[in-house]
């Protein structure tokens, strides 16, 4: 059997030409005009040396750093021209499929284990006390409602608010105390803190579950009442309108003060 022969093509030095004539589009130049495999012209092949440099730079301080960091923290560690927000959502996409996660919570950044993989570290996990429900009711209706008094939580729940509840929660570091509130007796107003949205994995107040999630996840009756809503959750660094601060040497003691303008 005679084997087949080899004709050897002589590379093309000239693009070659359409049907009509026309010199046909060089596939070379399509991609240097479009990016790699047909991406927009203005997104990137590769990062530049530099750029790599500054994502490793993030890299490695928020992998050190034992609690989340602030951007402001970040670009003192980066030039001033570079937009050290553009550059955390490039890395946090970069870890989007891996077994850690870059994540914001309380609007500072951090890397968590992902969601999906935490299964393989509750062997090792300290078992912490449980909440009674109590402290759950109460923890909520803070989160909700802040800021909120003693009194206003307690109306909200339908029974007496124990001292002892708002202590194991200010203890754990979920809550503090705000201000007092322009009224009789100025009793102590409560919001949520940096931990508690940390603990939650929470960017912000606001990111709390709405109504629907809340039903979604069994934890609110099927059968509520019509008019039955969620309040929209905030919480403000500024004391409200309604707030006064707390004294110099204020221990953020609950009992009732005198009136103002009062000894």
């Amino acid at each position: 059997m005679v084997p087949p022969k080899l004709t050897v093509v002589p590379h093309r030095t000239e693009p070659e030409e359409a049907a009509d004539g026309e010199p046909a589009v060089d596939a070379s130049e399509v991609l240097a005009h479009e990016g790699w495999r047909g991406l927009p012209p203005n997104v990137g092949r590769l990062p530049s040396a530099d750029r790599r440099n500054q994502l490793r730079i993030l890299e490695a301080l928020l992998f050190a750093a034992s609690e989340p960091l602030a951007e402001p923290l970040l670009r003192g560690h980066l030039g001033a021209d570079d937009d050290v927000a553009a550059l955390l959502e490039e890395l946090k996409g970069f870890y989007a499929s891996r077994g850690i996660n870059l994540v914001k919570v309380a609007g500072k950044w951090a890397f968590r284990t992902a969601e999906d993989l935490s299964y393989l570290l509750e062997r090792n996990a300290v078992e912490q006390r449980r909440l009674s429900k109590a402290a759950m009711e109460t923890l909520a209706i803070i989160a909700y409602h802040q800021p909120v008094t003693r009194a206003e939580i307690e109306e909200i729940r339908g029974v007496a608010a124990s001292a002892g509840t708002l202590d194991v929660l200010m203890e754990i570091g979920w809550i503090r105390p705000r201000g007092r509130r322009r009224a009789p007796g100025r009793p102590i107003t409560y919001g949520t803190t940096e931990q508690f949205l940390d603990h939650f994995g929470l960017d912000a107040i606001k990111d709390l579950p709405g109504l629907a999630e809340l039903k979604g996840a069994g934890l609110l009756d099927s059968n509520l009442p019509p008019n039955f809503t969620v309040p929209e959750p905030t919480d403000l660094a500024a004391l409200m309108p309604d707030e006064l601060p707390l004294d110099a040497g204020d221990d953020g003691s609950d009992e009732p003060l005198p009136p103002l303008g009062e000894d």
